[in-house]
């Protein structure tokens, strides 16, 4: 047996690294996700156009809606309209710190930065750490049009300290999260010495100043960027996205760690790392159906369509545009459930409609197919926590490296039946198994519930459950420290996920004929 620093699910878990390093926003997330979906073969379809004309049986797309949510999917190329979809489901948005559309602050010969709070965050964690800031801009292009770029500063240039012990010796901390959650950014000092300027600005020059920029510029409806923000974080962000300050007409910034994500613990077994929850579930899901459609031929046989979709906006309810409550992926499955079946028509493998598809009234082809359709509904777990053992339910601690977790509750937290299980089960006993374990195939799964007096936490699953009336489980890797700026995960759960969600669109038709529930 290879080493195991040399093994696969080593590499997988580094291949994660990269992932999640090069993803400090939802948009990072969706634009490395793009890469790799790309890479791999899926075209790129709007929501805008019209699909009848341009989908393929045995085709691979993707779609993304504001940048910050994606959708992709692969055709089984014996698909017929009202056919069931498999699908895992995720989310790209973790608890961060975000800039407030002016927040331009200073105090006591500090350059500040005001932020919003995004999410449930443990902010105490956002204490002394090397934070920059990541996100969109939109810049006017030269001909007309607005367009955005994504910019990530990569070097340290926020911080929030700590008040001295000395002056503070509580025996908890719990700032504030308008006047102590606020960093900074360097001194006033400095800053006027970059720039030559001198250290006092009366309120009528100030006032002078703004009449100068407008006169520049013409009416302005908002403050420019340069008043709203420190002037120097506006130039960072136009250089790097390779703009002129003059051209930068909005943007929406985040904080994030610039400390990479790595493998710890003695022999390599653990992950730490920012927004384990949940880009750890997003890359899963992309890399399950990667990985069960990289083969020419997988398609062939397939009679459903196999589908992910990552959804910005979860760790505020969901509840936008983008977010699972949205339309999006009903959308999507309404257009897609529609789609006529095909049949080879010529020697070289071109795809044309069959006619007069009499079988199936087409107006309940979207019913029809979330009927037999079914939804894993991905979310990092509780892993549990050697200190705190006394929190978890004796019989239900999920332990790091020993498998995705099936999450359960009886008040709906959670969208798990039994059903849901016995599929999941039957998948996970397919998948092939893990570098190095004894077992001939398959990987391993855990069950959790949280204790009857403790408070339970929820995902996208119940909701689009709701919504869609189809089949749903909840799933997710044991992971510590959960909306900490620095989680804590298991090295060879990765590939535990990855090869999880893989079995599972693999194997999903044969599966969904033999579990008879309506």
């Amino acid at each position: 047996m290879a080493p195991k620093d040399q093994s696969s699910a080593v590499a997988q878990a580094r291949d994660f690294l990269d992932f999640v390093n090069a993803s400090p926003t939802p948009y990072h997330a969706v634009h490395s996700a793009v890469q790799r979906l790309s890479e791999a073969g899926f075209k790129e379809i709007k929501e805008r156009d019209s699909w009848s004309s341009s989908l393929q049986a045995g085709g691979k797309y993707y779609l993304t809606r504001n940048s910050s949510s994606i959708v992709a999917f692969g055709i089984g190329k014996k698909w017929k309209a009202g056919n069931p979809i498999a699908m895992v489901g995720a989310h790209t948005d973790s608890c961060t710190l975000r800039l407030k559309p002016v927040s331009k602050k200073s105090g006591f010969g500090f350059v500040q930065i005001g932020v919003e709070t995004y999410g449930g965050g443990k902010w105490h964690t956002w204490f002394d750490r090397d934070l920059s800031i990541a996100g969109r801009v939109m810049v006017r292009d030269g001909k007309g049009n607005i367009v955005q770029k994504l910019v990530k500063i990569d070097r340290p240039i926020l911080r929030i300290p700590t008040l001295a012990i000395h002056l503070d010796r509580g025996s908890t901390f719990d700032p504030n999260k308008e006047t102590e959650l606020f960093p900074i950014a360097g001194l006033v000092e400095a800053e006027l010495n970059r720039t030559g300027k001198k250290r006092e600005k009366s309120t009528e020059d100030e006032k002078i100043s703004a009449l100068e920029i407008e006169d520049k510029k013409g009416f302005q409806p908002l403050k420019d960027m340069t008043e709203r923000h420190h002037p120097y974080v506006v130039e960072l962000i136009a250089e790097h996205a390779g703009a002129e300050v003059e051209d930068l007409v909005d943007f929406e910034m985040m904080l994030y760690d610039t400390q990479k994500a790595c493998l710890g613990g003695l022999n390599n077994e653990l992950i730490f790392s920012a927004r384990l929850d949940n880009l750890g579930m997003t890359y899963c899901a992309v890399e399950g159906i990667i990985q069960s459609v990289s083969s020419p031929s997988a398609l062939d046989s397939e009679s459903s369509i196999r589908l992910i979709a990552c959804f910005d906006h979860e760790e505020i309810g969901s509840t936008s545009a983008q977010g699972a409550a949205s339309n999006l992926l009903p959308a999507v499955l309404r257009r897609l459930s529609v789609l006529p079946s095909y049949h080879d028509a010529t020697s070289d493998k071109s795809y044309v409609k069959v006619p007069n598809e009499a079988e199936l009234d087409i107006s309940t082809a979207y019913e029809q197919t979330l009927s037999t359709s079914f939804l894993v509904s991905a979310d990092m777990a509780h892993s549990v926590h050697p200190n705190y053992s006394s929190k978890y339910e004796s019989d239900h601690r999920p332990e790091m490296n020993q498998g995705t977790v099936i999450k359960i509750n009886a008040n709906q937290r959670y969208a798990t039946n039994s059903p849901g299980i016995v599929l999941l089960q039957e998948a996970a006993r397919r998948a092939k198994p893990s570098r190095g374990s004894t077992a001939s195939a398959g990987v391993p799964l855990q069950l959790f519930v949280v204790r009857n007096d403790t408070a339970c936490g929820s995902t996208i699953g119940p909701m689009l459950s709701a919504s869609l009336g189809t089949r749903t489980i909840d799933v997710g890797n044991p992971q510590l420290s959960m909306h900490s700026i620095r989680e804590t995960g298991g090295t060879y759960d990765v590939e535990h996920g990855v090869g999880l969600f893989e079995s599972f669109f693999k194997h999903f038709t044969e599966l969904e004929a033999k579990i008879l529930v309506d």
